[in-house]
């Protein structure tokens, strides 16, 4: 069981996921994702998914959520395509250089997030 999203309903694992889910949504389309961000949870933007996520839940229903393993989908892409060994299952990776300008400048963002995000863990297990 997992979490659908309070804007477009899309299920998600969880409340974490359900956050990221509706902050990466907000800053690349903004749209109703960043219009409900803004309302019920301000700040947002500065928020990681740790705190994001208590708040964005309470307002999400329960939803199905199927989990999909390596070992349950069949060779290839369903299509009669394998795929290279690294590539993205859902099709999702590309070279950043093909990007426009606003892609560019979120997928420069969430590398940034990310590297903070893994410096903050390093710190306090330390």
């Amino acid at each position: 069981m997992g979490h659908a999203c309070p804007v477009c309903e899309t299920p998600q694992r969880d409340a974490e996921h359900l956050a990221n889910h509706l902050a990466f949504t907000a800053m690349l389309h903004g749209d109703a994702h960043e219009a409900w961000l803004d309302e019920h949870a301000p700040g947002w933007i500065e928020d990681g998914a740790a705190e994001l996520a208590p708040v964005v839940v309470e307002y999400a229903d329960e939803a199905e959520y199927d989990e999909v393993f390596e070992d349950t989908v069949p060779e290839g892409d369903g299509h009669g395509h394998a795929h290279e060994q690294g590539h993205a299952p859902t099709g999702a990776a590309f070279d950043a250089g093909d990007a426009d300008g606003d892609t560019q400048r979120v997928l420069a963002e969430a590398r940034e997030m990310t590297r903070a995000m893994l410096e903050d863990d390093d710190d306090t297990k330390s």
